[in-house]
């Protein structure tokens, strides 16, 4: 009994982890797709549809590199979050190469301003924080952000919605 709950538990899991991410294959032309899959193919060496240490072990040995610790393997794969399957696999491309980072990390940053944990930080706070600190935005940047970014009457940016729209896109853009 246990392990048939732990065995639907894992399925459960794995399905919200491909809902989550279904949308990155409109992120990329069907040709690029079909790169990404003979690619994940390459690397799936066992052929089970998700790769795992072995499989990288194999691939850096088939181009030469014997040397790989499997630290460095074992960082590549938490990336993932969970089995690498090909959804997955997709969806590490579509971050590294939009540039954009995983929704958890920018809710990180967003709760950092947020000591209440209200899910909401002022406006104008954060637009003088914006313009005036790191990689500073300049004013069109700053109001091209809020023109998409959920505001209430009161002034405060439902962060967690923008942190969506970041990495998911905005509807309003189809």
């Amino acid at each position: 009994m246990a392990s048939r709950k732990a065995g639907t538990r894992s399925k459960a899991a794995a399905k919200r982890q491909q809902r989550g991410s279904s949308n990155v294959f409109s992120m990329f032309e069907q040709s690029q797709i079909q790169e990404f899959k003979e690619a994940f193919s390459c690397i799936d060496q066992n052929r089970d549809g998700i790769i795992s240490k072995s499989d990288l072990k194999e691939t850096y040995g088939q181009l030469g590199k014997m040397n790989v610790k499997d630290e460095e393997l074992e960082e590549m794969l938490k990336e993932g979050k969970g089995p690498i399957n090909f959804t997955v696999f997709l969806t590490l491309f579509g971050e590294k190469l939009n540039g954009t980072d995983p929704e958890e990390s920018i809710l990180a940053a967003f709760k950092l301003f947020d000591p209440n944990g209200t899910g909401y930080v002022n406006k104008e706070e954060f637009k003088q924080l914006l313009l005036t600190q790191a990689d500073k935005f300049s004013s069109d940047e700053v109001e091209q952000m809020f023109a998409l970014a959920p505001i209430d009457v009161a002034g405060n940016i439902d962060y967690k919605s923008l942190c969506y729209i970041i990495t998911h896109g905005d509807e309003k853009e189809d």
